[in-house]
């Protein structure tokens, strides 16, 4: 059983936006057995979007559009898909009587003509019902596929694909069981681990495949298993999990399902009932974006400061002169001394202290591009280490913040190292 998504809307062609809701969509219909064999990005034009259907309804059972259902004159999805299943738009009373509750509600201004006609649905379509939004989803079946039609704003769409889309697919759809283990390794390349597995690859068995996912926090293996038999498969996924993760055993670090680092750190705070405080550099406050990006974040993360500039390093973190002097802000001792800074000054538990030349200039340091110095205080203890995470800005960025996460959560779990001083 195979699916396509669609997207409409020119702001993703020219670069105005990411398109974020096809790795969601994706994400999704993967739980529930569904593969999805082509992203299709097309200009809310009329031509184009009838060339994308034709050429999606050939490839796959289930497809599915997002954007285009806008109140707009450039908004022409619905008018395009009446074309193309010869019907016609009529006005529905659920939809705008739902859109009378959001601006008599929330918007507290008339419902103007245009947005009445975002009521106006295909004849023949079921309607799929937005809380958040005035743009209803819409589900037409034809020829035995499914056409669903959601709005492209990311937090309404989600909400219909959980609501509406998984229940429908679920509920007409015989599928699959797909199961995923996502191996998480760190400290050797994807060519050198891919020649390691080679032979073990080549002889997985029927519905099982692996591959292979590197970004700069390292590479993940993802071991993906499809059987019509859920015990089969579930007992054939367990073997080859531990086979997978004898064979790199020596740069195994963790399973994706557990969570990403600020999660893991984050259970690991409110486990212990320990307070957080960040204080960054050459990250910028990226770190502590990371960290609040969980919700209930509020309960271990007390703050930060961004000590971009030396006199907030001296002046808020207390950081002495004399050491800035010495060493450069770019040293162990000013790293140290930016950690306890910021443990007292927010009186915590735990502190993250970052600096570093993310390049692409060093400014007046002595230490090269992509030298990076992190220091994880905590209680009485000082972890400090230095890194060398090369170029680009962004990748030195990145890999600064995965690692000052995975010192916290070292520090965490184990008897935390002693100072280096």
């Amino acid at each position: 059983m195979k699916a396509e998504i669609i997207t409409i809307g020119d702001e993703i062609l020219i670069g105005q936006i990411t398109d974020t809701n096809s790795a969601y969509i994706c994400k999704q219909l993967n739980t529930i057995g569904i593969d999805v064999y082509q992203i299709t990005s097309v200009q809310d034009d009329k031509k184009h979007i009838l060339k994308a259907l034709k050429e999606a309804e050939h490839n796959a059972d289930i497809i599915l559009m997002t954007g285009g259902l806008g109140p707009t004159k450039d908004d022409n999805t619905k008018e395009t898909l009446a074309t193309y299943f010869n019907d016609k738009l009529v006005m529905d009373d659920s939809v705008l009587e739902n859109i009378h509750r959001i601006f008599d509600n929330y918007l507290h201004r008339p419902v103007t003509e245009i947005n009445r006609n975002q009521a106006l649905v295909l004849n023949k379509a079921q309607v799929l019902h937005n809380p958040f939004g005035t743009a209803p989803g819409l589900l037409i079946t034809h020829n035995k596929k499914l056409f669903f039609s959601l709005p492209g704003v990311p937090y309404e769409m989600k909400n219909m694909v959980q609501q509406e889309v998984l229940p429908i697919i679920s509920k007409r759809i015989n599928r699959p069981f797909i199961i995923h283990k996502t191996l998480l390794t760190y400290g050797m390349g994807e060519s050198i681990i891919a020649e390691r597995l080679s032979s073990w690859e080549d002889k997985l068995p029927k519905g099982f495949k692996l591959a292979y996912l590197p970004n700069v926090n390292g590479v993940r293996l993802r071991l993906t298993g499809k059987s019509e038999n859920l015990n089969l498969l579930q007992k054939n996924m367990e073997l080859l999990e531990t086979e997978l993760k004898s064979l790199v055993s020596d740069v195994f670090t963790g399973y994706e399902n557990n969570g990403e680092i600020e999660q893991l750190t984050g259970t690991l705070l409110k486990e212990k009932n320990y307070t957080l405080a960040t204080a960054e550099s050459c990250t910028g406050g990226a770190v502590a974006a990371r960290i609040t990006s969980v919700s209930g974040a509020s309960v271990y993360f007390k703050g930060a400061v961004v000590s971009y500039h030396k006199t907030i390093k001296t002046e808020i973190l207390k950081v002495p002169q004399d050491l800035i002097d010495k060493f450069t802000v770019v040293s162990e001792p000013v790293a140290k001394a930016m950690a306890i800074g910021i443990k007292n000054l927010y009186k915590t538990d735990a502190a993250i202290g970052i600096t570093g030349n993310a390049g692409p200039t060093t400014d007046d340091t002595d230490e090269s591009v992509g030298i990076v110095y992190i220091a994880v205080a905590l209680k009485e203890n000082v972890w400090v280490e230095k890194y060398n995470f090369g170029q680009p800005r962004i990748r030195v960025i990145e890999k600064s913040v995965f690692k000052a996460l995975e010192m916290l959560k070292t520090m965490l779990l184990s008897e935390p190292p002693k100072s280096h001083f």
